[in-house]
């Protein structure tokens, strides 16, 4: 594999700090800013609306740059928007600034997957994809707690500090291995427009089988801790150490998804669906007993991101050429519109339910939904049978 798409997994390992870190640092930004803790935790809400919301925005404003100028400005986006959460006085500049920075990270990652399936060979262009994925995956398995454990040592600043410097140093590898756009990719790309993207049965299709089964893993996955202490009765400080599990996992669907994609696509995503929703309800009861409950997180991580390269190259094949960076970015905004979605119906059954117990059932029930759209595509994309005068 070409460094350039090494380089798209050093970034992604960026930006999925940057998302995921705050987790941990909620209450040291609620004590030093003066504000509770759900208020805090707004502040990954406020992250994924930026998220959901900069594909349309950036994709309008930037229609017709090249490829690697839009990597390059993401990363100014990027690293200025963390800057600014470092020295940010009060919490609304806070949420300011993470709502900035999300811009960056739909728009990274959809013309990212675009840059990376164009530096290899045809039949590994979702394993690029997959790799790239790579770099959020470790994210969560090493830099979130490396992030957590700086901003607890050396205040919550300090992460971000330290995340501006990897964005200083994207900024840099991305100019130096990322290749210049061909004449031809940036015309092609400037001639799609949103409505047009949008406009395609295929493209629609794709992006809601992406939402749906994302507000499956996130029902699921928003509510572990709890279900591990309260449920299976791991104490508190066992909580991480599983969770590593979980991110093992991560990393070996991902790369699996990637693999299988590439050989055969529709397969790949219809299996994947089907062990996503098989894991989840399984969960259920195996979360009464300790041994099958870590199995199951970890089975839980590898069905999670088996789904990611082979939902984002289904995206991108069916815009066909023209308007692929704008489709794999909405493809990326609907992949954190199923994760607000599915923290909310998570807690809307523990709340208004059956109760903690029965929040990974409901969530297996919606990766099937998915299912059921992503049938419903491959039927529709079925060409029609000519009969001949004789038949």
């Amino acid at each position: 594999m070409p460094l350039a798409l090494y380089a798209l997994t050093a970034v992604a390992f960026g930006i999925g700090v940057t998302e995921f870190v705050i987790m941990g640092l909620l209450i040291d930004v609620s004590k030093d800013l003066g504000v509770s803790i759900s208020a805090a935790g707004l502040l990954i809400s406020g992250y994924a609306l930026g998220v959901v919301i900069g594909a349309p925005i950036l994709g309008a404003i930037s229609g017709k740059w090249s490829k690697k100028t839009l990597l390059m400005a993401l990363m100014v986006v990027f690293t200025v928007g963390n800057l600014a959460c470092a020295i940010a006085p009060d919490y609304w500049t806070l949420m300011g600034a993470r709502v900035l920075t999300a811009f960056a990270h739909a728009s990274f990652f959809g013309v990212g997957s675009v840059v990376a399936t164009g530096l290899v060979a045809p039949n590994k262009k979702a394993s690029a994809i997959a790799i790239m994925f790579t770099g959020l995956t470790v994210a969560n398995i090493l830099g979130v707690p490396f992030g957590t454990w700086l901003g607890q040592a050396y205040g919550w600043r300090s992460t971000f500090f330290a995340v501006t410097l990897i964005g200083i140093a994207a900024l840099a590898v991305i100019a130096l291995l990322v290749p210049k756009d061909k004449p031809s990719d940036v015309q092609e790309e400037s001639s799609q427009g949103i409505a047009a993207v949008l406009g395609r049965r295929a493209v629609l299709l794709g992006l809601l089988t992406t939402v749906l089964s994302w507000v499956g893993v996130f029902a699921g996955f928003t509510y572990i801790a709890p279900i591990l202490t309260e449920i299976t009765g791991f104490s508190e400080a066992a909580v991480s150490p599983i969770l590593l599990v979980f991110g093992g996992g991560l990393v070996v669907g991902n790369l699996a998804g990637g693999w299988l994609a590439d050989r055969h696509l529709m397969p790949t995503i219809i299996g994947s669906l089907i062990a996503l929703a098989v894991v989840l309800l399984a969960m259920t009861a195996a979360i009464h007993q300790p041994v099958l409950a870590v199995i199951a997180i970890g089975l839980f991580g590898a069905a999670a991101f088996a789904t990611v390269a082979p939902l984002q190259m289904w995206v991108l094949q069916k815009a066909e050429g023209a308007g692929q960076g704008l489709a794999s970015s909405f493809n990326i905004a609907a992949f954190n519109l199923g994760n607000a979605i599915g923290a909310w119906l998570g807690g809307a059954v523990i709340d208004h339910g059956p109760g903690l117990g029965a929040v990974t059932f409901v969530a297996g029930l919606v990766p099937i939904a998915a299912l059921a759209v992503a049938l419903v595509a491959i039927r529709l994309d079925k060409p029609a049978v000519q009969l001949s005068p004789a038949e």
